[in-house]
């Protein structure tokens, strides 16, 4: 898979990837929990870059277990930053569209598209090789998305 579209965020993304690690140090077990598959699901990109791994074995190994049991909890995801986004927030302008958009409904967003994905991936014989869905730009959005909110979890307040 061509990962062009990783090489322009993967500098700032070791930066973001320990501030999740020392954001999620916190007694809300929930939160700590949430942070952390977000901080998995980027290295998950992260590594997929350097060695050049298949979409397939992304997607298996992209988690949303802990936003669908947060959700369950009726967990409110505006503890991971309350406020909402703003244009200083946004490092990557292909995001100023989510300017406005608090952390409940970007969640929301990165939760519906992993689902998408997994479910894209079962309804073709467990490969996403031959979709006529373009599962890169797909990965692209999912990336950025998950990317915004580090950066807006991590940006001034």
């Amino acid at each position: 898979m061509n990962f062009e579209w990783l090489k322009t965020g993967i500098g700032p993304l070791k930066d973001l990837l320990t501030f999740l690690t020392q954001e999620g140090k916190t007694n809300d077990i929930l939160k700590k929990q949430v942070l952390r598959e977000l901080r998995n699901n980027l290295n998950i990109f992260h590594n997929a870059f350097l060695n050049n791994v298949s979409p397939d074995v992304m997607i298996d190994m992209l988690s949303n277990d802990t936003i669908k049991k947060a959700v369950e909890n009726n967990f409110k995801f505006k503890k991971l930053k309350p406020g909402t986004i703003e244009p200083y927030h946004i490092k990557d302008d292909r995001n100023k569209k989510y300017t406005g958009w608090d952390a409940d409904k970007l969640v929301d967003k990165i939760d519906e598209k992993i689902e998408e994905l997994k479910n894209i991936k079962k309804m073709n014989n467990n490969s996403v090789e031959k979709v006529k869905n373009n599962v890169s730009l797909m990965l692209s959005n999912l990336y950025y998305r998950m990317k915004l909110l580090a950066d807006f979890i991590k940006g001034p307040k």
